[in-house]
C-alpha cells in the first residue's frame, strides 16, 4: 500500500513538472483569442503605463486594446500590429511610463517617429500616450510648436469631403480627428488620425490654446 502511494505521488509530481512549462509557455504572448484573466492582466499593465484609459480592463481584446498595444510597441520600437505576441510580453515587463520632451506644462507631442501622441499634464506628467496615424508617403504632418486654434466636433473637410469627428486644428487645415482606420504606419494625408474612443479622450484634453510640439524623433 505504502508502494504504491509513493509511486502514485512520483507519477503526479512527474506529471506537474511536464505541465508547468506549457502553462508557462502560454504566458509568453497575449492576443484576442487568449482568456479574459489574461487579456485583463494586460489591460491593467497597459493602464499603469498609460497607454490604455482606466476602466477598460474588461478582459475583452477590442480595439482600445489593440490601440494601447499598437502606441507601446512604436514607443519601445516593435512592429506595430496590435497582438501582444512575444518580443511585446516581453518588453512589457519592465516597460517604464513614457517620458516626455521637458516641457512642464500642459501640452502635446507627437512622435512621428513612433507614431505616438502623448497628453501631457501640469508639471509635466504623461497622462496618456496614444497611437496615431500621420502623414502617410508623398504628404506631410508639419514639424514644429504649435497650438489648438479652432474645434469642431464634426468637421467637414471640403478638400477630401469627409466628415471629420472630433477635430482639433493645431495649424492652417491640419487637425488630430477621429478616422475609423489608424493603421501601424503612417498613412494620413497630414492630419493625425485618432481611433475611436481615444479621440474623445484627446477631444476633451486639447482645450483652445493647447501647446502641440510634433518632431519626427
Amino acid at each position: 500500500m505504502i508502494r504504491r502511494l509513493v509511486l502514485a505521488t512520483l507519477a503526479t509530481g512527474a506529471l506537474l513538472a511536464v505541465a508547468a512549462p506549457a502553462a508557462s509557455a502560454a504566458t509568453t504572448q497575449v492576443t484576442p483569442a487568449s482568456s479574459s484573466n489574461i487579456v485583463k492582466a494586460l489591460q491593467l499593465k497597459l493602464i499603469r503605463l498609460r497607454y490604455l484609459a482606466p476602466g477598460l480592463a474588461t478582459g475583452n481584446y477590442g480595439n482600445r486594446t489593440i490601440q494601447a498595444v499598437m502606441a507601446f510597441q512604436g514607443w519601445v520600437g516593435l512592429p506595430r500590429d496590435g497582438v501582444a505576441g512575444t518580443a511585446t510580453y516581453q518588453a512589457l515587463k519592465h516597460a517604464q511610463i513614457p517620458v516626455s520632451w521637458g516641457h512642464k506644462h500642459k501640452h502635446m507631442e507627437v512622435h512621428k517617429a513612433r507614431q505616438v501622441l502623448l497628453l501631457i499634464g501640469k508639471l509635466g506628467h504623461v497622462k496618456r500616450a496614444i497611437h496615431v496615424s500621420t502623414a502617410g508617403p508623398g504628404h506631410f504632418t508639419p514639424d514644429g510648436i504649435f497650438h489648438i486654434y479652432r474645434k469642431e466636433i464634426m468637421s467637414w473637410s471640403t478638400l477630401f469631403d469627409v466628415w471629420l469627428p472630433y477635430a482639433d486644428y493645431f495649424t492652417g487645415g491640419f487637425a488630430f480627428h477621429e478616422y475609423p482606420d489608424v493603421p501601424g504606419v503612417p498613412a494620413s494625408h497630414g492630419c493625425i488620425r485618432i481611433a475611436d474612443g481615444d479621440a474623445q479622450v484627446v477631444w476633451k484634453f486639447a482645450t483652445l490654446g493647447t501647446r502641440v510640439a510634433i518632431r519626427d524623433s
